[in-house]
């Protein structure tokens, strides 16, 4: 394992989690991706929009969760196959009514959360500061998105 920081001891757990988060980040853009070309209904317009903003922020945090797993020495994975193997999000398909698809993009980010913050717990115990670093302003933005998606499904 090539590691470009100057990290003592093995990592693999923390390359573990990473992956887990990235395969999960991944299909989670892809239903969100889809939420975005099918919505119908009254809600189309707001939520077409945000739904764009949804995974236009994730493309953008799976990019920095990938290059993390290579700057820790590991290989992020990258194939469909993979993700759909490792994500603890499955992917959704068929559907346009937009209260169902906030219902499941508040799950969604629920998951990702615990993921997140059990990537953190495992970056911690191998002192890995800047995996610790990179996810928390990750959380702090999707735990605010989440309790935005709350209030419009008035939870």
């Amino acid at each position: 394992m090539k590691q470009y920081i100057n990290l003592n001891g093995d990592h693999s757990k923390t390359i573990e989690k990473l992956n887990e988060l990235l395969s999960t980040y991944q299909v989670y853009y892809q239903n969100i991706r889809g939420f975005h070309w099918n919505i119908k209904g009254q809600n189309f317009f707001e939520l077409h929009v945000k739904f764009e903003e949804y995974y236009t922020t994730a493309a953008a945090n799976i990019d920095e969760v990938a290059e993390r797993i290579l700057t820790v020495g590991g290989v992020p994975l990258h194939s469909f196959s993979d993700y759909i193997n490792t994500s603890s999000i499955e992917p959704i398909k068929d559907l346009n009514d937009g209260q169902k698809m906030m219902e499941i993009v508040w799950n969604m980010h629920n998951e990702l959360l615990g993921l997140m913050r059990s990537t953190v717990e495992v970056a911690d115990e191998q002192d890995d500061e800047g995996t610790q670093d990179l996810l928390a302003p990750m959380i702090s933005d999707l735990e605010k998105t989440n309790w935005m998606v709350g209030a419009w499904l008035k939870k």
